[in-house]
């Protein structure tokens, strides 16, 4: 009798600590889901609708992706605007402009 107590008592505790990650895993989500642009421009629209967490990750991955994008594409671009050097300035400038962009 006292196992079968025991069992329970684990097997509700376990709901409980699942149920408590889940509400934290959606505070989570909804948090990170506003920082994104698409939830920040129709902020009153996304905050009715209940979006996954699931949904959420992908959103947040394809917007790093893009940012990761856009930097190249920026570093690139500054480093054609710059007057160029030759060699290893150049590749030091370049270098230089790239750890600005990434944070290196």
């Amino acid at each position: 009798m006292a196992s079968r107590r025991s069992r329970s008592h684990q097997s509700s505790s376990s709901t409980r600590t699942t149920d408590e990650e889940q509400i934290l895993l959606s505070r989570l989500a909804s948090k990170l889901q506003q920082l994104l642009p698409i939830a920040a421009a129709g902020h009153h629209s996304h905050s009715r609708r209940q979006v996954s967490a699931t949904d959420v990750l992908e959103e947040t991955c394809r917007y790093i992706r893009s940012l990761h994008r856009e930097v190249d594409d920026l570093s690139e671009r500054l480093s054609e605007l710059l007057p160029g050097g030759t060699g290893a300035d150049a590749a030091a400038q370049d270098e230089i402009i790239r750890s600005l962009f990434h944070g290196d």
